[in-house]
């Protein structure tokens, strides 16, 4: 499973959602789709460091938020604020004890156009 990013015009979630319904029903397993109405928000949310985040979590599996910040060598609330911001994003789901992200792949979809 991938994650989508798009930059999209606000309510064309719900076009993606139905996409997303189609595919589970023909038994695909759906993509996860997150849009954001510019790049400027886009890259405020998903910012260089949360990306690392995701590639670093991706490699080590599901763990702590301890052994996250420590693998990735950064301050531990300063994870704990971003992996939080991730799991609001869907990005990261997070359990009692663990956190993980489920996607294999992270897709950025942006028309330059409608960039601003």
């Amino acid at each position: 499973m991938k994650a989508i990013i798009e930059v999209a015009p606000k309510g064309s979630v719900f076009g993606a959602a139905r996409e997303q319904i189609a595919k589970s029903k023909r038994g695909n397993s759906p993509d996860y789709r997150l849009s954001f109405e510019s790049a400027r928000t886009l890259f405020s949310e998903l910012t260089p460091a949360r990306l690392d985040l995701l590639n670093t979590l991706h490699g080590l599996g599901a763990t702590s938020m301890y052994a996250l910040a420590k693998a990735a060598g950064r301050n531990y609330s300063n994870v704990h604020a971003d992996i939080a911001r991730l799991v609001e994003l869907g990005m990261v789901e997070r359990n009692d004890d663990t956190v993980e992200v489920k996607f294999d792949a992270v897709e950025i979809h942006m028309d330059l156009a409608k960039a601003a």
